[in-house]
């Protein structure tokens, strides 16, 4: 069965990619219109050629999906989890060093993006051969080929709505002013880093769990898998959201503030990280609740919310981008992120799935107090946006990994005192 699913697959992508990197110009101007009518008529060939090079990342992500679910089913999950760490370290790398050997230095993003597909990839396969689970190519067709083409969609549309919202930011922002999508897609990538090592990595074992307890009708186990998921999310994600807020500048300062992308850019990505940001846990809970409805082979449900959560955005995104601009679509985002988390809350408690559980409220109020002190200590101890604007890469690295370590500290030393325990959850 996977052989046949992967070759399958494996065909789809190649035609996919082939075919728009062929017509890449015609899907900028599709998804970028800004661009093609912008005065600087280099901005669409230079949005073209990036396009070309890291389409082939949706055939290299894809496998790696795919490679992942592989591992997820025979109860694998650390590998897959960590793998989206590692496109998020060769962007960076590649924008602090590979741009500096470029002509056109943006063009180091497109190939850190290329380069960490590969790296993603290849990281998995060690472990395929370890289970000898490595997908081979197989001729014919298989009876679970056509189960999976009629849910997969649907699943996908579900699970993908941030995505997608994240998508539609980006070619309202080619019609505003000059460095809108660039402020917006550093911003994202730092939102990213979180959200696939929290969000992410739940909903992917989460989604395991789900269908095993949901096919043995063991409801308990089901209930309190959500529950647990839940737990971790909040545990990690209300920290995670704090220090994107607070920290955003600074570390938009440290990673990206290096040659042409100056001080402004920095701040102006800043601005939009932290509307992003503020909607982090929104984000997590989404990743967290769709699986639910899939889970139990109900693709509808998400697939509604995420037509609502999208008109959603794309109506903000109108009456926010006007009065302030790329930050109004963040914000936009994030508040759809909020309607989308809340109605999939709303539907499994209608349909009698699952509702929030008292130690879960108990939690949330620990955990609110936690980062409130957290919160505090961050304001009162880290140093100002002078600091990292005035010293060297590395002043600057020391001064937020010091920040960043001795917050979690604070933070898990408050719940520690609050009585919660990791074991107990």
């Amino acid at each position: 069965v996977i052989n046949h699913i992967g070759t399958k697959f494996l065909t789809v992508l190649i035609i996919i990619t082939v075919i728009t990197v062929v017509i890449a110009p015609l899907v900028i101007f599709m998804f970028a219109w800004g661009f093609y009518f912008d005065a600087d008529s280099t901005k669409f060939d230079l949005a073209s050629n990036m396009l070309r090079i890291t389409f082939p990342y949706l055939l290299l992500i894809s496998l790696t999906a795919f490679a992942g679910s592989i591992l997820n089913t025979y109860d694998k999950f650390a590998v897959p989890a960590f793998t989206p760490v590692l496109l998020n370290v060769s962007m960076i790398l590649s924008a602090v060093y590979l741009s500096q050997h470029l002509e056109t230095p943006i063009m180091a993003l497109a190939w850190g993006v290329l380069i960490g597909g590969i790296v993603q990839l290849l990281f998995q396969i060690p472990f395929l051969i370890k289970i000898k689970k490595l997908p081979r190519l197989a001729r014919g067709d298989h009876p679970s080929v056509k189960t999976l083409k009629k849910r997969m969609l649907p699943a996908l549309f579900g699970v993908s709505v941030s995505q997608i919202n994240l998508l539609i930011d980006t070619m309202i922002a080619t019609v505003l002013v000059s460095g809108s999508v660039s402020w917006l897609y550093y911003s994202d990538r730092l939102l990213e880093l979180p959200l696939a090592l929290i969000g992410i990595a739940l909903a992917t074992v989460a989604l395991a769990k789900l269908s095993k307890h949901f096919s043995n009708k063991d409801e308990k186990k089901f209930t309190r898998t959500i529950n647990y998921a839940l737990k971790i999310g909040l545990l990690l994600g209300a920290p995670a959201c704090a220090g994107l807020v607070l920290l955003a500048e600074p570390l938009i300062i440290t990673l990206f503030q290096y040659d042409k992308f100056d001080a402004f850019a920095a701040h102006m990505s800043a601005l939009s990280l932290i509307a992003y940001g503020s909607g982090l846990l929104a984000f997590i809970v989404v990743k967290i609740l769709a699986p639910v409805f899939l889970s139990r082979g109900d693709t509808r449900t998400p697939v509604k919310v995420g037509v609502i959560a999208m008109v959603s955005n794309v109506f903000l995104n109108i009456i926010f981008a006007y009065y302030f601009a790329h930050v109004g679509l963040a914000v936009a985002t994030s508040i759809s992120a909020v309607i989308n988390a809340s109605l999939l809350y709303y539907y499994l408690k209608k349909q009698s799935i699952y509702q929030f559980s008292n130690d879960l409220i108990k939690l949330f109020l620990k955990v609110l107090l936690a980062s409130f002190i957290m919160v505090v200590f961050i304001l009162n101890f880290s140093n100002d946006i002078s600091f990292y604007l005035e010293n060297s890469v590395w002043q600057r690295i020391t001064s937020v990994a010091i920040t960043i370590v001795a917050s979690a500290v604070l933070y898990f030393a408050c719940l520690r005192l609050l009585g919660i325990r990791m074991k107990q959850l």
